[in-house]
Order: C-alpha cells, then structure tokens, then sequence
C-alpha cells in the first residue's frame, strides 16, 4: 500500500475522556494515567543502573507490548467498516494522540487472507530517544524500547501472529529521526536475538541474583578474607592486605617495611594463612634478639662438637619451617657472614649446619621484616652494586 494517509482522528479524540472529580482519564474502556517524561526518564535511568541496560530494555519492551495489545483492541472496534489500512493506522494514531512520537508511514502492506505483513515508519520526536540522551548522550544503540514493544504488541494483536519490530535507525544514535520495520518474527534471520526481550521474565529472581552479587562483592572489598590477626578499614591499610593476598598466592620472598609497632608480624601471619603453606608451620625470629655468635646456628642448625658446647645436632630454625614460613623480624640486624649465607638459601633452596658438610634442601617461604631503610644500609660490592634477590616490599 503506498501513499497512505491517516484519515481523520475524531473518531479516536472521542474515545478519550476527563473525570477531573473523580480523579479518572478513559481511553474506550481503559483507564489511563498521564506521566512526566522526566518522571519515566528517572525510572529508565534507575532500571539500568539497578538491573543492567539488557534488563531494562525487555521490562520496558514487555511494558510497550502491553500497552500495545490494549490499543488493537479498539482498532476493529472503531474503523470495523473501513479499510484494512485505516483500521490498522489506529495504532500509529493512538501512539501521537498518547504523546509519545510523531509517526509518518513510509510503506505498509497487509494481506489478511495470506497473513503477511510488512511495516516501515518513521518516528520523529521520540520521547525515549529524548530522555535517554539527556541521561547518557549519544550512544551506540537503539534505544525505543518501550515504542518498539508498542508496535510490536499492537500489530501482534492485530494480525493475530507475532510481528516483530526492530528500530534499524535511532534519534539516540545522532540519526535524524527513527526508522522502524516490522515483519513476522521467522522472517528476521536472527529474530532468536530480539525474541527475549518480549518473553516474560522472573524478574524478581534475576533481582535477587544481583542483590546476592553485591553483597558478596562488598564483603570481598571491606574485607577479602577476614583474619582473626588483623583489623583495619584504612585505605593504606586494605592496599597492604591486596598486596598480601596476592603474595600469598605465590611463593616470593616477601619483606614488610614499617615502623616498630605497626603490625609487620601481624601481616606475615595473615600471609601464611591465606598460602597454600597455612597447615605447615610459621616459625618467628626476632634477629635483634639474638647474639651474632648464635645467630648462624639458630637459623641453619648445628652439628655435634661444630663449637664448644654443641654437644648434640640440632636442626635450625628453616628445617622447622620447612613447608611452611620463615618469618625474620628485624632483619636489618642480621651480621654480614649470616646475610651471605641467606642469600644462598633464598638463590638455591639449600641449607648447611653448622659443623656439617652436608647439604639439605628445604622447601621454606621467607618472610622478613624491617624499620631500617635498607637500600642506605645495605653493604656493595667492588662495583658498587647492591646484593639483592628477587621480592615483593610492601609498606
């Protein structure tokens, strides 16, 4: 059909009616309710940001479609003598009378007897283009849900077959005006794509599932894993537990920098019990503790009659760790023979006793800890080079 023209809207001007006293807006027989754009702006813009812009857009269609189906129950019932097209065009009529969109017909063929159907309009002045710019600007996307859904319920309704409508230009996309076409759903090839948005949907329940998500989410990021040792909401304090939790993860050497008394071995615990090391043991040195001519010994272990008073083997402090973590506080005191030789632990994975020629491979994370600045104390080489290993440093 070419050419159309909308035959004169009096007919459905009549339909609408004003009950001032009793609080009460007819249209035929359905009961209307007149809204502020701004009001189903703010209701567009909560639902996106409440359930997702997918969400949103099929509640909002199935909302179109309602309305829709509604309208086609006056088409045949006003313009039942007239012709199929000027009973049809009582959709797009009623769609302007209800203020949502001007539309101009651009081709609509209907063949009642072959129950095809093919429609092509432009919209200009789309409330929903409108609003949705003023919330989001210009997007990428179609974005008359709520209009399509009309189209789509009214021409359902009236053709008594599932016409789907799909938005092929949009004002929202910085096009002139919307361009809409609708065919029957099986002729789109990928209507399985757009057929969702008119189902129903729990939508209660996909609520729930979000309300769930969130909250663990926010658990996660108040606090990753609660820990008995620790507890604390500042921002510095949360960046030193990520940089734990993601150490924990791994096997580096970690070195925890700070003042006396703010909780280094507190966090070297915390370490361990979120590694794949928390069932073996966690084994504490506090290295300012100790003499220099002990210190060798009580880490690496010692043979019998190595020195005066070794009267029996002991194992060191990283063979009771083995398996677990070794956690060094103050280790800035180590003396400069001790470093050496835990620069070899760290590089090899081996340990010597004193006394002994034997060597022993441990399996130990090394955790230390220090309020000394160690890159100004540290001792060079000939080169001038600093002896380091591979570590994480948190503050």
């Amino acid at each position: 059909m070419k050419d159309i023209r909308y035959p004169e809207n009096s007919d459905l001007r009549q339909l609408l009616r004003f009950s001032a006293k009793e609080g009460l807006i007819w249209l035929g027989e359905h009961r209307m309710v007149l809204l502020h754009t701004a009001a189903l702006s703010e209701l567009r813009k909560e639902l996106i940001a409440s359930v997702g812009s997918e969400q949103a857009r099929r509640i909002l269609t199935r909302m179109g479609f309602a309305s829709g189906l509604r309208d086609a129950e006056l088409a045949r019932k006003i313009r039942g003598g007239g012709s199929l097209a000027d009973m049809f065009v009582v959709g797009p009529q009623l769609h302007m009378l209800e203020g949502c969109v001007e539309v101009e017909p651009v081709r609509l063929d209907i063949d009642e007897d072959a129950r095809s159907f093919y429609g092509e309009f432009l919209w200009h002045q789309s409330w929903e283009a409108e609003v949705h710019v003023q919330q989001f600007g210009e997007v990428d996307h179609p974005v008359c849900w709520m209009m399509i859904g009309y189209a789509s319920g009214y021409t359902t309704a009236f053709t008594g077959r599932f016409i789907l409508f799909r938005e092929v230009e949009c004002a929202a996309m910085g096009a002139g005006q919307c361009r809409i076409v609708g065919k029957p759903a099986e002729e789109w090839p990928d209507a399985h794509e757009l057929i969702p948005y008119f189902e129903p949907d729990s939508i209660v329940g996909r609520l729930l599932e979000l309300r769930e998500e969130v909250e663990a989410m926010r658990r996660s990021i108040v606090c990753p894993a609660a820990m008995p040792s620790l507890i604390g909401a500042s921002s510095g304090f949360r960046q030193a537990y990520e940089l734990v939790t993601k150490a924990a993860a791994t096997n580096v050497s970690v070195l925890l920098l700070g003042e006396t008394g703010v909780g280094k071995e507190r966090f070297a615990r915390a370490l361990h019990e979120l590694s794949a090391r928390k069932d073996a043991p966690f084994v504490a040195v506090n290295c300012a503790a100790l003499p220099d001519e002990l210190i060798e010994s009580e880490l690496f272990g010692v043979e019998r009659g190595a020195f005066t008073g070794a009267d029996a083997s002991r194992a060191g402090k990283f063979e009771r760790a083995d398996g677990g973590t070794l956690f060094l506080d103050e280790v800035g005191e180590l003396p400069l023979p001790a470093q050496a030789k835990l620069l070899r632990v760290l590089q090899e994975g081996e340990i010597e006793r004193l006394g002994d020629e034997r060597t022993r491979k441990i399996n130990v994370r090394l955790v230390a800890a220090t309020n000394v600045d160690l890159q100004q104390a540290s001792p060079t080489d000939a080169s001038g080079a600093t002896c380091s290993t591979a570590s994480t440093s948190i503050r």
